[in-house]
């Protein structure tokens, strides 16, 4: 537990950096859009992704990006869309990158993750997959507008462990499914899934469209609890168990937090390291590219504001070295913070969490709402602050609205969940 007595810089930043990685900014984590071409209509889509782009890298342009990740020094490559396996040469670009020795990775909605593809990744080198399923049918299915896709996303796990991957899932958390969270995980436990990765869903693309999803600030603080319970108790019955395998690891994203009684728990590995948030990595050890060459330095930011440019005009290690937007989390000082975060006693080790949260939701990083150390000090003084749509998202790719922040008692009546 890390109270406002402890000091926060003693603890380890975030799990898999190593303490030489501190030295020097490198894009060790890469998640790459290699198409946007999608086989589903999901209706909190941040990419908006159906088509494929216009004017998406074609397979030999792709091959040189794999070789420039490689110069740059990075260790794990996510590949994702769309849906990445509807690229044509999807497996040419999972041999390459494995070539290389970077650890090639994939995160699918799982509607059309065949056996044969999932074989097919594996001896082309695929390491790891991640399949998004994001709560019990009647949430998942609602989401991804599509009915049957929850079963589609089971049998893609299925397939996955079949053909000899460790299994992850990943959930975005929103109104429709943060009180289905207990059960749900004890159905991803009994299909075998070891790591569950999970992240609220944020107001950007499509899920911008859906402003009745997304969260009130103040439920961060039962839904971290929620998780750290599934924790919990599946680290008591892998005690209690043979120890043979590997324990249930509930992980949270760089959007759910931040410094309240569970964070070391819900970020580190189970009886592993400790680690805590260190911080948005954006552009520091992480990167994203987009299907059409766009570079950012996370692949969730707003693309309008944070694009550092593209790599059909720029090699990627300069737009790694030199582009502004590509340094901006590496250049950051407590003077960017505003609101609430600029007071935290947490600032110069969180710098406002999530940026593309804190973004996409009040329209400039730098103060976060989302944080559990930050609703229970408000709670303290008897208030909770919720969020008032005031723009409406353009409709384009990693696009968002605006809301405006409002306080209120603590004991005001909520507004019903959304079903």
């Amino acid at each position: 537990m890390t109270s406002s007595t402890e000091d926060p810089t003693k603890l380890v930043p975030a799990r898999g950096i190593r303490a030489e990685d501190l030295a020097v900014a490198k894009p060790i984590y890469v998640v790459w859009e290699i198409t946007m071409k999608c086989d589903q209509p999901c209706q909190h889509c941040g990419t908006r992704a159906g088509p494929k782009r216009d004017q998406e890298l074609d397979t030999e342009m792709l091959l040189e990006v794999a070789k420039a990740l490689g110069r740059l020094g990075a260790r794990e490559v996510t590949l994702i869309g769309g849906e990445a396996y509807l690229h044509p040469d999807c497996t040419r670009i999972i041999r390459a990158l494995a070539d290389l020795g970077i650890r090639p990775t994939m995160q699918t909605g799982g509607r059309a993750f065949t056996l044969e593809r999932a074989k097919a990744f594996r001896d082309a080198g695929l390491v790891g997959v991640g399949v998004s399923i994001d709560g019990p049918a009647i949430a998942h299915d609602k989401l991804r507008g599509n009915l049957g896709s929850y079963s589609a996303a089971i049998r893609a796990l299925r397939n996955a462990r079949e053909a000899g991957f460790v299994l992850g899932a990943n959930t975005q958390i929103n109104r429709l499914n943060c009180d289905l969270l207990r059960d749900f995980a004890r159905s991803l436990r009994e299909e075998g899934v070891q790591a569950w990765q999970v992240q609220l869903t944020g107001p950007l693309g499509r899920a911008a469209d859906h402003p009745e999803w997304i969260v009130e600030p103040w439920q961060v603080v039962p839904i971290i609890d929620t998780l750290a319970a599934i924790q919990l108790e599946a680290m008591e019955e892998w005690r209690a168990g043979d120890q043979k395998s590997v324990p249930f690891n509930v992980f949270a994203n760089n959007n759910i937090g931040y410094f309240g009684p569970h964070e070391q728990l819900l970020r580190s590995r189970p009886f592993g390291e400790e680690a805590h948030w260190g911080g948005c990595f954006a552009g520091i050890f992480s990167l994203g590219i987009e299907s059409d060459g766009t570079v950012k330095a996370c692949p969730t930011l707003p693309t309008a504001s944070y694009a550092a440019g593209n790599i059909r005009t720029m090699s990627l290690e300069e737009l790694w070295e030199k582009e502004p937007m590509m340094r901006f989390a590496r250049d950051r000082t407590v003077e960017s913070l505003w609101g609430f975060c600029r007071t935290c006693y947490y600032a110069d080790v969180c710098h406002g969490g999530c940026n593309w949260t804190a973004h996409s939701t009040l329209g400039k990083r730098g103060n976060n709402p989302f944080c559990y150390h930050r609703v229970t000090q408000l709670r303290k003084k008897g208030i909770r602050e919720r969020l008032v749509p005031v723009e409406r998202a353009p409709g384009k790719p990693y696009d968002h609205g605006r809301f405006d922040l409002i306080e209120e008692p603590w004991d005001e009546p909520a507004s019903p969940a959304v079903t």
